[in-house]
């Protein structure tokens, strides 16, 4: 945030936007009911005039209001400690921590703690911990790290355990991880679209790289001991895939697996950007909020750019706070052309029903 002082048209916005990023800073009194909330509230929202904005729960019941059951506005700094604290156990444990356990150190209930932590980090307890431990076998494994020294080193109980949690997410073994995709194959083709010529690559997992004005180069450069066929059968069949989603945004493309790696915070980002629906835009900011870390606007932008395969993970769909387009790794016209066609898709879809 910029440390001005909000206006209350802006808190408002907060509200009917549900941001958890202004959670702390201010509360909303809802003077029909007799209760304040967080902006973030899942309630119903109330009529504009039945509302006032206080600098803190303090005020608010010093006007006789009471805080809402649902949100519990006065617990706001308690959970921030609560995640804290649970996150530097789970860094500190050799061993994986149990849900009842990082409770009981926080004082809350299991159930009522999971939804704290989820909310804060966009990532449950036992997720947030398995994502920590494959960041640091990945980290390990490009610094060249012998394999079964990372997997050990990570916090991991032994090689199978590792080739478990890991199966679908790395795409590749550990140790053609290490060695550029050394004993991996990726099929590749450039195909034409009415947005420009297309990059799209796919191991056995799914699409791995999905770019623009791009050719076998930069798959050499990000996978260079990794086999790379052109073309193929059973490829030919995903790439339709892509290629309809890419030129029909709107008709949805979860259905097209897809083989991407990341540090915790990218995938939590990665993954509120395919939450976003078609039509509709985020700003950084929002992101940011979203996955729990509303002052990591910066890192935000740069997990979007981090994004190695556009329009599946609809980097596109984030814009600058003034509503501008920010920046675009392939260019502003083509981030600018998807967004007009999602707009004026959703807005026919609007107009026939």
């Amino acid at each position: 945030m910029d440390g001005r002082t909000m206006t209350d048209d802006e808190r408002w916005q907060a509200v009917r936007a549900r941001d958890k990023a202004y959670d702390g800073r201010f509360v909303t009194g809802v003077l029909t009911t007799g209760i304040y909330c967080r902006p973030s509230c899942a309630a119903r929202h109330p009529l504009r005039e039945n509302v006032r904005f206080f600098a803190d729960g303090a005020a608010a019941r010093a006007t006789g209001l009471r805080p809402c059951k649902r949100c519990m506005p006065d617990d706001v700094a308690r959970d921030e400690s609560a995640v804290i604290k649970a996150i530097a156990a789970i860094k500190a444990s050799e061993e994986p921590l149990a849900l009842a356990d990082l409770a009981a150190r926080t004082g809350y209930s299991p159930t009522h703690f999971q939804r704290v932590f989820t909310r804060h980090t966009g990532l449950s307890p036992a997720a947030y911990a398995r994502a920590l431990r494959e960041e640091r076998a990945r980290k390990a494994l490009s610094d060249g790290a012998r394999v079964t020294d990372a997997i050990y080193d990570a916090g991991f109980s032994g090689p199978s355990r590792f080739y478990e949690n890991m199966e679908g997410r790395m795409g590749m073994t550990a140790s053609a991880w290490v060695n550029g995709g050394r004993g991996t194959t990726i099929h590749w083709a450039v195909v034409p679209t009415s947005l420009g010529d297309m990059l799209v690559a796919a191991t056995d997992k799914g699409v791995c790289r999905l770019s623009f004005a791009e050719g076998r180069e930069a798959l050499e450069e990000r996978f260079p001991a990794a086999t790379l066929i052109e073309g193929g059968e059973e490829f030919a069949a995903l790439l339709s895939q892509v290629v309809a989603a890419v030129e029909a945004p709107t008709q949805g493309f979860d259905h097209i697996p897809i083989d991407v790696k990341g540090t915790a915070f990218q995938e939590a980002v990665w993954r509120e950007l395919r939450r976003i629906p078609a039509g509709e835009t985020r700003s950084y900011a929002e992101i940011a909020a979203a996955v729990g870390k509303p002052n990591a606007v910066r890192a935000a932008g740069s997990a979007n750019g981090a994004n190695n395969v556009a329009v599946l993970i609809p980097c596109h769909r984030v814009v600058r706070s003034d509503g501008s387009l920010g920046g675009y790794a392939y260019g502003l016209p083509i981030k600018d052309e998807l967004l007009r066609r999602e707009k004026a898709s959703g807005q026919r879809a609007f107009d026939e029903f």
